[in-house]
């Protein structure tokens, strides 16, 4: 498929010819998303990023060659535009885990229903962390149990965080989305995601994830 602007530019990576035809049938006719490559190795992969560049990559975890986390921190350090979806059958703690921490904006299911491939496709884009609910409260009790093998201080001696970017840090770290914030604090989507990109430029992360395990291990909220 040509590049086409103004659409969503994905690439699916995956070693199953299968799921990659599966993958393209699902997003067939969705007329803001283009499907412009696919790969099923890293070494496919990486020649076809030097003829084109994607807005997203949706890959699996497990293939030859280098794995999905390998990737996605060869993505996350040369190509910092590029955000990866994971998409796998392995849901097991270190998997999510090991993802996110390489740098994964997204992390599904491979059973997943269409719509929720869609609204985790649109949200990424956007420049947003997409989990599936049903990895959330795993995600956050791993972070939990980390923070409070590492955690040896109270708290930060100087809080750089105001009351207002405190109460979004601990909204986040309940699992909500961007939209429950946005309700719960009677304000935009828009205004949310400012706050929490000046946080996030404030402390010096890059992830919600990141930020959650921050906020947890200096006391910025109760466990």
């Amino acid at each position: 498929m040509s590049e086409i602007s103004g659409k969503i530019k994905i690439i699916l990576v995956d070693d199953h010819n299968i799921v990659r035809d599966g993958l393209k049938i699902l997003l067939m006719g969705v007329g803001d998303i283009d499907v412009i490559g696919e790969a099923s190795d890293s070494d496919e992969l990486f020649d076809l990023l030097k003829t084109c560049r994607p807005d997203i990559l949706l890959m699996d975890i497990s293939m030859p060659k280098m794995s999905g986390i390998e990737i996605t921190q060869v993505i996350r350090n040369d190509f910092p535009d590029i955000k990866v979806i994971i998409l796998t059958a392995d849901i097991t703690e270190e998997s999510v885990f090991g993802s996110l921490n390489a740098g994964a904006f997204g992390y599904l299911p491979k059973n997943v229903k269409r719509s929720e491939l869609l609204e985790a496709i649109y949200t990424v884009s956007d420049g947003q962390e997409y989990l599936a609910s049903s990895f959330t409260n795993l995600v956050f009790r791993s972070y939990i149990r980390q923070a409070q093998k590492e955690n040896t201080s109270s708290a930060l001696k100087e809080e750089p965080l105001s009351k207002r970017e405190l109460e979004i840090v601990e909204l986040f770290s309940e699992g909500l989305t961007y939209k429950e914030i946005a309700d719960r604090m009677n304000i935009s989507v828009r205004t949310v995601e400012s706050h929490k990109n000046h946080i996030m430029e404030k402390l010096g992360l890059r992830s919600i994830v990141d930020l959650v395990k921050y906020a947890i291990k200096h006391g910025l909220i109760r466990l």
